[in-house]
Order: structure tokens, then sequence, then C-alpha cells
């Protein structure tokens, strides 16, 4: 790989950071540095006794950390937010956010693998260290689990067809390249091409990097982690993840369950609404940044 600069357009800069309400001294977590630009605008909020601890489990990503003390980077995965956050003494932080999409870096770099318009290799992998790939899933997955996959993570529309073609075929014809997947799936590509391997494409990086998994466990420790008062503030890309989001702010859980008699105490929430709607892009911002259209931002205060 070319030693270029990361970078990434953030989305939602102002609005994500805004939504933090940050105080001079207090101690802020960054959980997706990427390029930085929140990170940044955190920094420049805080005053000399503040602090930052930023996550991203990317080490291309730390090519922009900024010359600054108060930042202390973390070169792992956000789910471990409560590990790391005691592990530099803050146990309990004023506030979290965490910009949930692909860095513009990891789509528009070929050999990351992450995007349909360039060939390379089928990687996915946020953190180089893991060992599974979107090609070993392609590979090893068996029909039933591929199925599941394509129709939960990608919604795609002929899931249970696209597996079985997968899983019959793919003894004769290795898939290890974007190109080798679009050739591949030529013959069950159902609708617009470009939307069909999008959907494809968002099934695969979300199982290689478990990200939904990793996005509960990120909200079940933020409820840990944030001071009374403290902000939750996450922009998400699509609708798994800000339904993930909504569900936890709103009721402290994901399965809710039904008391039918009535008898069982309330429960006390972790978390109250700041945003009753997701703030959205504005129109000015969409025209400069596509890839922004899809983002929505929710900010949650813990009780």
């Amino acid at each position: 790989m070319t030693e270029q600069a990361f970078y990434h357009t953030t989305v939602l800069l102002k609005e994500a950071v805004d939504g933090l309400d940050i105080k001079k001294d207090g101690v802020y977590v960054d959980c997706t540095f990427g390029g930085g630009g929140h990170s940044r605008l955190i920094l420049e909020h805080l005053g000399e006794n503040g602090k930052l601890i930023a996550f991203d489990q990317d080490a291309d990503a730390w090519r922009n950390k900024p010359d600054d003390a108060r930042l202390i980077p973390v070169t792992e995965n956000f789910r471990y937010l409560k590990r790391f956050l005691r592990l530099h003494g803050a146990p309990l932080v004023d506030g979290i956010l965490a910009d949930l999409g692909v860095s513009s870096y990891q789509f528009d770099t070929g050999e990351r693998g992450f995007s349909t318009r360039f060939d390379g290799p089928l990687d996915m992998r946020m953190d180089n260290r893991s060992e599974l790939t979107a090609a070993k899933v392609l590979q090893t997955y068996n029909e039933s689990k591929l199925h599941l996959m394509f129709e939960q993570y990608g919604e795609v529309r002929n899931a249970k067809q696209l597996a079985k073609h997968i899983a019959t075929l793919r003894p004769k014809a290795p898939i290890k390249t974007t190109q080798d997947l679009k050739a591949f799936i030529a013959p069950v590509v159902k609708g617009n091409p470009q939307r069909y391997l999008a959907q494809m494409f968002q099934a695969l990086r979300i199982e290689v990097n478990d990200e939904l998994g990793a996005l509960r466990d990120l909200l079940e420790q933020s409820a840990m982690c944030l001071k009374p008062g403290g902000r939750l503030s996450i922009i998400s890309f699509h609708s798994l993840e800000d339904r993930l989001v909504k569900q936890f702010v709103k009721n402290g859980a994901w399965q809710i369950e039904e008391d039918i008699l009535g008898l069982a105490p309330k429960k006390q929430l972790p978390f109250k609404e700041i945003t009753k709607k997701p703030v959205e892009p504005s129109e000015e911002e969409q025209a400069k940044n596509p890839r922004s259209r899809s983002a929505r931002l929710r900010v949650a205060e813990k009780i």
C-alpha cells in the first residue's frame, strides 16, 4: 500500500460535536477517529485540562493523529470501550461520539476491498489483525448462513437464491477479488446491478467486522461509562444501525418483555432522548458530500 494520508470527509461535523455539549475540562471519547475531523473539533472545544480518548482499530487512521497531549489514541475496536477507559484512568466520561460510517479512505483504497468500484482482494477488514475476510466468508460459510447474512445485513431481494448459487458453484471458481465476485454473481443479480452489489458488500462488511455486535457492546457500555448528564452522539448510515441506537436509547434494552399483569417494577432507563427525530445532513452538505445522504444522528443524555 502506498503511504498516503488517511482522509475522510467528516459527516455532520458540527451537529455531532454540538450534541456532546462539551465542558472545557471534561473527558470525551471519539469511538471512530477515522480522518480525525470530529476529534479535532472536540479538541478545539476543550481547555488545557480536558482530555480526549480516541479509538480506531484501523492502524492507517493514526497517520492523521494531531500532536496534542490531550489526545490518547487507542488502536482497538470501540467494543472494548469500558476496558480501555479504565486502563487510562477514566472509567466515567462526559461524552461519547461515534461515526459508524466507512471512511472515504477505506472506500477509495482498492486493496482494502470495501468498494465495488475498484478491483482488489475481497478483504473488508477494518482491523487487519483479524483473520476473517470477505473472501473467507464467501468460501467457507454454508448456504443457510450465507442466506441469513445477505437477507438480514444486506436486505438482498433474492438472498436465498444468491446463497445457493454461491454454495453450489464456488468449488469450481474461487472468489478472491471484486471482479471475481461481480462475474460470479452476474446470473442471479436482480434489479439495479450497482444497488445489488452495494447491498451484498454491506452484508459482507457487517459480517466480517461484526459491526452490529460491536455497536450493541458500545451502547451497553456507554450506559455504564457516561456520567449522569453525559451525552451520547451517534451517526449511523443504514437502518439496521439506526434501529439499534433508537431502540436502546428509548427502551434501555434490545427486547421488551411484556408485563401483562402490570406487576413488574418500572425499569429505570439509562438515557433520555435529546433528538426526538434523527438529525439529517443539510441539503448543502449532501450536495458537497453525496456519501452523507444516508447519515442519521441521534443524541441522548445519561440520566
